[in-house]
C-alpha cells in the first residue's frame, strides 16, 4: 500500500515507549522486554487496524508488529494508543518496529520462542521474478522456521487467489501442516476470531471473497 509521507511520524515513533528502533539488538532477547507470556508477530502491520485490536483484547499475549514504512508505523502507533485508551489499559504487551521483513531472521531467534505469525493481505507480487518477495514464499518460510517454536502457527489471509494457492504449495514444501483452510472467510463464522482489516472491508464491498488458512510447524 502506498501512503503519503507523514512528517510527524518519525518524531512520534522515537518518543514512543513501545517503539523499537534497533530490533537487531534484541534478537534472542525479546522476552527481556516482555515476560513469559506467548509472543505473536504481525508481519506488515500497516496502519495498525489489526494489531491494535488484537493486542488490546489479549493482555496475556505479547505482540511484535513490523513494518518498513515510518508513515505506516506512525499511524499504527496512534491506532494502538486509541484502542488501549478505550478501556484505560496500559500499553505493556506490544512493541512496534521498523524493519525489512526479508531479513527478519536478523531480529528473531529460537530463544524468542515465537508461537504465532499473522500475515494479513500482504503484497501478492504476481510477476514471476518478484514472487520470492512474497511473505509466504518458501524462502521466507525457511527464515521463519529459524525462530518459530515447535507447534507454532501461521495465520494468513488474502484476497488474491493466485497468492493463496501458491502459498499453500509453499507451506507444504517447507514442511508446514495446513490445519484449516477456507476460500470464503466471511461465511466461516467459526474459522477463527476474525478481526476485519481495512483491506478486508474494502475487498468485501467489492464482492471479493477472502481466503484464509492456519498452518503449523
Amino acid at each position: 500500500m502506498r501512503i503519503r509521507f507523514k512528517p510527524w511520524a518519525r518524531k512520534e515513533l522515537e518518543e514512543s515507549s513501545f517503539y523499537i528502533d534497533n530490533p537487531e539488538e534484541y534478537k534472542g532477547k525479546w522476552r527481556e522486554l516482555f515476560n513469559e507470556n506467548p509472543i505473536h508477530v504481525e508481519l506488515g502491520c500497516g496502519k495498525g487496524g489489526f494489531i491494535s485490536v488484537i493486542s488490546s483484547k489479549n493482555a496475556n499475549i505479547n505482540y511484535i508488529a513490523i513494518d518498513l514504512v515510518d508513515a505506516m508505523l506512525g499511524l499504527a502507533k496512534r491506532k494502538i494508543e486509541e484502542e488501549y485508551k478505550k478501556d484505560n489499559k496500559p500499553i505493556n504487551n506490544i512493541y512496534i518496529t521498523r524493519y525489512d521483513i526479508e531479513r527478519i531472521d536478523n531480529i528473531l531467534s529460537k530463544e524468542d520462542k515465537i508461537e504465532r505469525i499473522y500475515i494479513n493481505f500482504c503484497n501478492p507480487w504476481p510477476r514471476g521474478k518478484h514472487r520470492k518477495k512474497r511473505l509466504t514464499h518458501t524462502r521466507q518460510l525457511e527464515k521463519y522456521k529459524t525462530f518459530l517454536t515447535k507447534g507454532a502457527q501461521i495465520f494468513f489471509k488474502t484476497d488474491d487467489d493466485g497468492l493463496f494457492n501458491d502459498s499453500i504449495k509453499y507451506l507444504r514444501e517447507s514442511g508446514f501442516n495446513i490445519e484449516k483452510i477456507t476460500y470464503d472467510l466471511e461465511n466461516e463464522s467459526k474459522f477463527w476470531d476474525n478481526i476485519e482489516t481495512e483491506h478486508e472491508k474494502m475487498f468485501k464491498e467489492q464482492g471479493i471473497k477472502i481466503k484464509a488458512l492456519i498452518a503449523s510447524i
